[in-house]
């Protein structure tokens, strides 16, 4: 059975897309720790990010720095924090996150609460930003 990332990049199961390209896909979380937050995902369904190919491997942080430049342009931050935990998907990802402190990243505190406009209006924003 396909990962809801597969699904979401399929297009069977709506998005908040901020970029893609052939091999990558970006997104909103819509569980977000803080505004911004977007997941990067490799297009090939593989669960662990460190059993993808070497080429996938080189092309996810390119394409990742992209939508972190973005992401700055819109969301006031001091920098864009990177992390890959993937325990909670099945389909390697990482998480770019607006930051000002460590306590920016924390997964244990409440996720923030947003409207389907609000989503709306964000990814247009950092989207309109992603260099081609």
């Amino acid at each position: 059975m396909s990962s809801i990332f597969t699904r979401i990049i399929k297009g069977e199961i709506p998005s908040y897309k901020i970029a893609e390209d052939e091999h990558f896909y970006a997104f909103l979380d819509i569980n977000p720790v803080v505004k911004g937050h977007t997941l990067v995902i490799p297009k090939a369904e593989v669960d662990y990010l460190f059993d993808h190919s070497d080429e996938t491997l080189a092309g996810i942080l390119p394409f990742a720095k992209k939508v972190a430049k973005a992401i700055e342009a819109v969301v006031v931050c001091e920098r864009i924090g990177l992390t890959v935990i993937g325990l909670e998907v099945p389909h390697a990802h990482i998480h770019l996150m607006p930051i000002n402190g460590l306590h920016d990243m924390d997964f244990g505190k409440p996720k923030m609460a947003m409207s389907q406009d609000d989503f709306q209006n964000l990814a247009a924003a950092i989207a309109s930003k992603v260099e081609a």
